[in-house]
């Protein structure tokens, strides 16, 4: 709800002008972060596993502390409690905290009251800000990876159903430039294969089968993305991975939404080998989940939010007629009440997952609230895209700096060598807006007040608005040099 960022040293006298100000910036990126909705924390629950990796644990596991046991993809504060972890009487105070969203609601259908939960475990393994983390890392972590647990609890009786999504695992990069939508661009020094085998071989061994739903589009920027992946998907020859390719927006396009169950019905036959957890009221498990769905978009947030609201939907019928809640042959989609809790909370999480990785909510939430496309909705589609774009071209890097700060990327010398926040930004960077700016206006005063003769005002029009013409292009053609971009750990270098 609230944080503190309390100094431990009585003054900041000691620091030099410069460090001074730097302070403040590291500061204010410490609160950026912590100002993001979404970090979670429990003093008697393991936040960070599912309930099927839980109720496969040994004694030994259930008797150590939350900071031992937990999976150490999804503890955000692990950098932070470093010192404290080397201390086991200390643990009872170091709490893992988790950054996504949980939503957790009392439901009741027939009048059997039962609790429905959602959990959005993000990773902070390749934390970062959409144009500036994407793919995957030399270690496999896979960008904007989350892990999303639908849990149902009903009189002693508990089951899960888990999903995944992230970045197309191998080495590409979307590097903001002031375009609306830069070009993905594939690496062509990297050997894929590596990364893309590391990642598949921890998915594979932390969750069983995997089938890759890639909703990206198959024709323009993002097709050489589909390709490739579903080129190492057949070169890696895992008969425990699956991969289908659903051009989403091709397939829905003209609001014709209700073809997304084209996919769903493809993948049924797999949903059902793949199961869910179910542990019965005696505490006995009689079903286990055999492996996921990973989906992903460009983003991993609108599309893929989708698509993991319709599978987890068919999850959770099966699982409340095999708990008595739903009686034969009644449906889901026809309880009005819970129907509403259902896609609100689904729509909610895709809020919550883009505003921490795109900085604005989600797009097509409309659908997933609803079930239906909107006017209102592709109009708030609209104001969205214009605020993402903004912020990613202009902000994002300070964003890039918080998160690399804060998760222990990039550590901060307290002795007073030069910082990467000192560089400064080169001649263009101001003297191009500037020069636009004038011109641009010089351009309007130029036909609001009109010359002598009809000539000379062109004259003054064309001239003025041909330089400002002129620097807008120069400046477009320059574009990652206007961007905000992080200076704290070189992404580059990552890619």
């Amino acid at each position: 709800m609230d944080f503190d960022v309390i100094s431990y040293k009585k003054t900041a006298l000691h620091l030099s002008e410069i460090q001074s100000q730097e302070n403040k910036t590291f500061l204010s990126m410490i609160n950026n972060v912590l100002t993001t909705d979404g970090f979670y924390f429990c003093t008697d629950y393991d936040l960070t596993h599912t309930l099927q990796r839980l109720a496969n644990t040994s004694p030994e596991f259930q008797e150590m502390s939350l900071l031992e046991r937990a999976d150490q993809r999804f503890v955000w504060n692990g950098n932070l409690l470093r010192e404290l972890a080397a201390q086991p009487e200390l643990h009872k105070f170091a709490l893992p905290v988790v950054h996504g969203f949980i939503v957790m609601k009392p439901c009741r259908i027939n009048g059997k009251i039962f609790e429905w939960v959602l959990v959005s475990r993000r990773s902070c393994f390749r934390a970062g800000v959409r144009y500036y983390v994407r793919g995957i890392d030399s270690e496999g972590h896979a960008a904007n990876f989350v892990e999303t647990e639908q849990i149902v609890l009903y009189e002693g009786a508990k089951a899960s159903f888990v999903q995944t999504r992230g970045s197309m695992p191998f080495y590409w990069s979307q590097r903001p430039n002031l375009k609306y939508k830069p070009k993905p661009i594939i690496s062509k020094t990297m050997t894929h294969m590596d990364g893309f085998q590391r990642h598949f071989d921890s998915q594979l061994l932390i969750y069983g089968k995997q089938t890759v739903l890639n909703l990206v589009n198959q024709k323009g920027s993002e097709k050489p993305l589909e390709q490739a992946f579903a080129k190492m998907v057949s070169g890696m020859n895992n008969g425990m991975l699956n991969y289908i390719a659903f051009d989403f927006h091709k397939e829905c396009s003209h609001m014709r939404w209700d073809r997304l169950q084209i996919l769903v019905d493809a993948v049924t036959d797999t949903q059902d080998e793949y199961s869910y957890l179910m542990v019965n009221s005696e505490g006995k498990t009689v079903a286990q989940q055999k492996g996921v769905f990973r989906s992903n978009c460009m983003d991993c947030l609108d599309r893929t939010n989708v698509i993991q609201s319709l599978l987890a939907r068919r999850s959770l019928q099966s699982q409340l007629q095999r708990m008595g809640v739903l009686n034969v042959g009644q449906r889901i989609d026809e309880q009005i009440e819970f129907e509403k809790i259902y896609k609100n909370a689904w729509a909610d999480n895709a809020n919550a997952c883009a505003v921490q990785y795109a900085g604005t909510g989600a797009l097509k939430t409309d659908f997933t609230r609803t079930g239906k496309r909107t006017s209102w909705g592709l109009l708030m589609d609209g104001w969205n895209s214009m605020i993402r774009y903004y912020k990613n071209n202009f902000s994002d890097g300070f964003r890039q700096d918080s998160i690399d700060l804060f998760l222990g990327n990039f550590a901060v010398d307290d002795t007073d060598g030069p910082t990467p926040l000192r560089v400064q930004k080169d001649w263009k960077f101001l003297t191009l807006p500037i020069i636009m700016l004038v011109a641009f206006s010089m351009c309007i005063v130029c036909l609001l007040m009109a010359g002598d003769t009809w000539t000379e005002t062109m004259a003054f029009v064309v001239f003025w608005g041909a330089a400002s013409a002129i620097t807008a292009t120069i400046i477009l053609f320059n574009g990652q040099d206007f961007v905000d971009a992080p200076k704290l750990v070189h992404k580059e270098k990552m890619d």
